[in-house]
């Protein structure tokens, strides 16, 4: 004989997390660990830098290649950044 098995709807099962607490502890961490002279404009503009030097100089195949991941939206277009 089988054991007798109830379906019970999945919403009688709904539950909630609230992470805000620990979200907040983590952001103040993160926040912290930067330091008080860590300048995200400068970040950005060293990571854009770094960026236009990895793209820069390709031969025609790579230039394909990443014309089609641009395409693609994979990487981002150089030419249409502000």
């Amino acid at each position: 004989m089988f054991p007798v098995v109830k379906v019970v709807p999945v919403s009688e099962f709904a539950f909630g997390v609230d992470l805000t607490e620990g979200e907040m502890r983590r952001r103040a961490a993160v926040v912290e660990a930067l330091g008080s002279d860590w300048d995200p404009v400068a970040v950005l503009e060293g990571e854009r830098a770094a960026h236009d030097l990895l793209y820069s100089g390709l031969d025609a195949e790579q230039q394909k290649t990443y014309e089609l991941l641009v395409a693609a939206g994979v990487l981002e277009d150089r030419q249409a950044r502000p």
